[in-house]
């Protein structure tokens, strides 16, 4: 008589995005995958965190630019809570973001770009305890991109931690919206976000100390 292996139970796994057709696409093949076994899945980063919590799960896909918490935050809170998924950070491969998600604790990162198949198979090897990053260099790991900003970028962040609009900024700094503009652009780049709101979350979540800048100050 022959051994019968008893079958793998399917990964539980919830998904989380802001863009409701990716949230969807990802949603059937996810179905379709008997690897898998979807439990849940919102557009936000506190419908995940509550669904999570009524439902524990073992993966968790995400989109780094969640609302309003915004991945990284995500991770964090996720970090301290018993029993809390691994997270893959599904996202556009650019700006450091791997770097910055494997920096906040995610267990794994898919490109947008590559193949819907490569998610899957990200989240099957995560799900078996491996972590999936594309090349790092990992001698960049532990920098902080906060110190990879210009002083001129960290003395914007910390006006707009104040919640200074960017008429506000253009006139505490003597510089044109259009300048304001251009350097909120590559500052939400080498943070890896896409918003004003994050952005503030990521200056508090660094704790990074008041200095003085070798910026114009405000006008008199």
């Amino acid at each position: 008589m022959q051994d019968v292996k008893p079958e793998t139970a399917p990964v539980s796994v919830s998904l989380a995005d802001s863009n409701p057709l990716v949230l969807s696409a990802m949603s059937e093949i996810f179905d379709r995958d008997p690897r898998f076994s979807l439990v849940a899945t919102t557009s936000t980063a506190e419908g995940f965190l509550g669904a999570v919590m009524r439902v524990p799960v073992q993966l968790g896909v995400i989109d780094w630019n969640l609302p309003a918490l915004g991945g990284q935050k995500l991770i964090e809170v996720l970090r301290d809570q018993p029993a809390a998924p691994r997270v893959i950070v599904y996202g556009d491969d650019r700006g450091g973001l791997p770097r910055l998600a494997m920096t906040a604790g995610a267990a794994g990162f898919s490109p947008r770009k590559g193949p819907v198949e490569g998610l899957l198979d990200t989240c099957a090897a995560v799900a078996a305890g491996q972590m999936v990053f594309p090349f790092l260099d990992v001698r960049d790991l532990h920098v902080d991109p906060i110190h990879q900003m210009t002083r001129r970028e960290r003395a914007l962040l910390e006006a707009l931690s104040k919640g200074l609009s960017n008429r506000q900024l253009a006139a505490e700094f003597g510089i044109s919206a259009n300048t304001v503009k251009f350097h909120l652009s590559n500052l939400y780049e080498k943070l890896g976000v896409s918003s004003r709101t994050q952005a503030v979350a990521f200056y508090f979540s660094s704790r990074l100390p008041s200095e003085q800048a070798t910026m114009p100050g405000p006008r008199k």
